[in-house]
């Protein structure tokens, strides 16, 4: 005798469940298939692995010396066995990746730069993952040289998802500019340029971190302070940033860890680097600033954090000079769990059911 639940209690159900398995279940009848492919499952889905610690995952990219290609792989932070559930993903496009970047991810969906060895040029790609699902993005305006951030989120107010890339473009005399993509619109265009910013400190950054609605990143006029871009209202706004942190700091960022504000810096002095962080527990509030530990090692450089653990251990990654390579660490040590190699990099993923094709 077949059992039959209400479809309310049924969705319950399965938005626990991972994307993997809800691909295969749509092959059980066209109700399950129809209700998987709902967009208010599809959200609901969503909102239920935003707030579940466990379905945090860690996406990374590394290349692989002996073949001269790059690989991509996911495994959940949550797992004792880290390096044991390592999965390989397919790559968005049927080409042998020579090369490949990964700007940011947001609600399942990655922006990664593939190298098409058929049509010689490089492509930005909007990618589900889990999924397979992938679209080219819109060519940007501004230049492709010089250093470049990326971040993406959903804009409420107008039911769209953003882009924002700032760029550090050293051929215009380090002049600060940006564009912005809404996905419906179809086309990049340039945003105003910050009134009281000389230039835009990005080495230190692998994406723009969102928090409280805005998009952040390190400026310079007369000093370091948090430059903010509200996504939904398109307007700047200012940060402090710990008092600690001099004009004579050299690599600056911030992140976002536990959606809170970070701010991070790496001092080399004296043939030592030191490596600081602090976590903003007030957003805005300069006196909130908390320094969290301080990592001094000459062979750690361009440090940048990328997840705290359920025992407040933060990851980070960093090229490290001892072994010529690109790795993890925590304050405690290095962390052997994910793997060292060259040219590598990852972000905290969750996986999803969003489609790149149906936001364009």
């Amino acid at each position: 005798m077949p059992v039959h639940f209400q479809e309310d209690i049924l969705a319950n159900i399965l938005c626990r469940l991972p994307v993997r398995s809800l691909l295969r279940f749509k092959c059980v009848s066209k109700l399950w298939k129809t209700l998987i492919d709902e967009p208010h499952f599809r959200m609901m889905h969503l909102n239920h692995a935003k707030n579940d610690k466990n379905s945090q995952n860690f996406l990374f990219y590394q290349l692989r010396p002996m073949e001269a290609i790059f690989s991509i792989y996911c495994c959940p932070l949550s797992s004792a066995t880290l390096a044991e559930d390592v999965r390989e993903l397919d790559f968005p496009l049927i080409v042998e990746p020579r090369f490949c970047q990964v700007y940011c991810c947001c609600d399942g969906l990655v922006i990664i730069t593939v190298y098409d060895n058929l049509a010689e040029c490089h492509r930005l790609l909007l990618w589900n993952p889990s999924t397979r699902e992938s679209i080219v993005l819109p060519t940007p305006k501004l230049s492709l040289n010089g250093i470049c951030c990326l971040g993406m989120s959903f804009d409420s107010n107008t039911g769209d998802y953003k882009i924002l890339r700032i760029l550090e473009d050293r051929n215009q005399g380090r002049k600060a500019r940006g564009e912005i993509l809404a996905l419906k619109s179809g086309s990049w265009r340039k945003i105003d340029e910050h009134p009281d910013v000389f230039q835009y400190i990005l080495l230190g950054m692998h994406s723009l971190a969102y928090i409280q609605g805005a998009f952040h990143w390190v400026g310079f006029s007369r000093n370091y302070f948090v430059v903010s871009f509200n996504i939904s209202h398109e307007v700047y706004g200012e940060i402090p940033l710990p008092e600690q942190i001099s004009m004579s700091y050299i690599d600056i960022g911030v992140s976002e860890l536990e959606g809170m504000l970070c701010a991070y810096s790496n001092v080399h002095h004296q043939g030592e680097n030191t490596f600081k962080l602090w976590m903003m527990e007030d957003y805005g509030v300069q006196e909130s600033w908390n320094a969290l530990f301080c990592i001094t090692d000459l062979n750690i450089d361009i440090p940048v954090p990328k997840y705290v653990f359920a025992n407040g251990e933060v990851l980070f990654w960093c090229i490290y000079y001892g072994r010529a390579e690109n790795s993890y660490w925590t304050q405690n040590g290095p962390f052997t769990l994910l793997p060292r190699g060259l040219r590598q990099n990852g972000f905290v993923f969750i996986e999803s059911l969003i489609s790149p094709r149906l936001l364009a």
